[in-house]
């Protein structure tokens, strides 16, 4: 008998320029385009009696977990497990599979799209043109905001794996020095960048991207205090997890001049929340987490997905991420 596979938020991962015909050929599947993220009753009776369920952000809990008792594989539409509790699910038995690579180019293009926009702007001239400023000025360019040259600058990049390594490269390209901070330094990194502290990275550095986990020791690493640490004028990007700052603070010290600018792909409460104090900040560019959807990055994670529940129906799950 064909397993029941459910899909608890496939319109992000498949807004209809992918399909799911290969992952139907394993079983019964049904795809829901989203699934509520605080309602855990009705990702319970989305799931219902299926074997193997699929998710991206929509949260898996030990109540989900336990009022499913025919679930015996969940897998990861992305590579960030969190939502998943991934502890309780290797107790009950359960492999929790993830995707590991799929968005390492796009991931780091676009933290240096994000950096080139602190440096440039682009978006606000392209408006003041369309607005008529151009037009209207007296002499033949004009700039709204300074213009950052990157080269001889200190990029310093926390969490040095696929993409901090890529985006390291590419930071190199551009003539800059790279700095990087990770817990495991490799010689691959050693190549791109040269190693160091957490406190030499902060204080050392032009501008600061963020590609590292999330996890209990690092949510809010950049706060008021690791702040104070950095340069006047630094630039910060984020596109790793929102949670990885403390947002009060960071618009804080936007608003002084403290920090030059920021630009951010990832909040910590997604779809961002009216009162989010960066909405208001100075200087900071919010993008509504793209950074990772390309059709490109999507169609692996499509890939991977199909690999690793085939791997599972096999009896050899692979990507596993919470030691089963």
């Amino acid at each position: 008998m064909s397993p029941e596979i459910v899909v608890l938020d496939g319109y992000t991962e498949n807004p209809g320029d992918l399909s799911w015909g290969e992952l139907e050929k394993l079983g019964a599947l049904k795809v829901y385009d989203r699934t509520s993220l605080t309602d855990e009753d009705e990702a319970i009776a989305r799931i219902g009696g299926a074997e193997i369920v699929l998710t991206n952000k929509t949260p898996i809990t030990k109540r989900v977990i336990d009022a499913c008792p025919n679930v015996k594989f969940i897998a990861m539409l992305a590579t960030g497990y969190n939502v998943v509790d991934a502890a309780y699910a290797k107790e009950r038995g359960i492999p929790l599979s993830n995707v590991p690579a799929y968005g390492t180019a796009s991931v780091s293009q676009f933290s240096i799209a994000l950096l080139l926009e602190l440096c440039h702007r682009i978006g606000l001239h392209d408006q003041t043109v369309h607005e008529g400023r151009w037009e209207r000025c007296a002499d033949f360019c004009y700039w709204e905001t300074p213009q950052i040259e990157l080269d001889g600058k200190t990029i310093g990049i926390i969490g040095f794996g696929r993409i901090g390594q890529r985006e390291g490269a590419i930071a190199r390209a551009m003539g800059m020095n790279v700095l990087a901070y990770d817990l495991y330094p490799n010689d691959s990194g050693r190549q791109i960048a040269e190693y160091v502290d957490l406190d030499a990275l902060l204080a050392r550095s032009d501008a600061i991207t963020l590609h590292c986990n999330l996890t209990s020791e690092n949510a809010g690493l950049i706060c008021k205090n690791t702040i104070a640490k950095m340069k006047d004028g630094v630039l910060i990007v984020n596109n790793a997890r929102g949670q990885l700052v403390n947002e009060r603070d960071l618009a804080d010290a936007l608003n002084s001049g403290k920090v030059g600018g920021a630009a951010l792909d990832v909040v910590s409460s997604e779809p961002i929340r009216g009162d989010n104090p960066l909405l208001s900040a100075k200087n900071c560019v919010i993008t509504p987490h793209i950074s990772w959807a390309s059709l490109e990055s999507r169609r692996r994670i499509m890939e991977c997905t199909l690999s690793n529940v085939k791997a599972y129906l096999e009896g050899r799950p692979v990507n596993v991420v919470n030691g089963l």
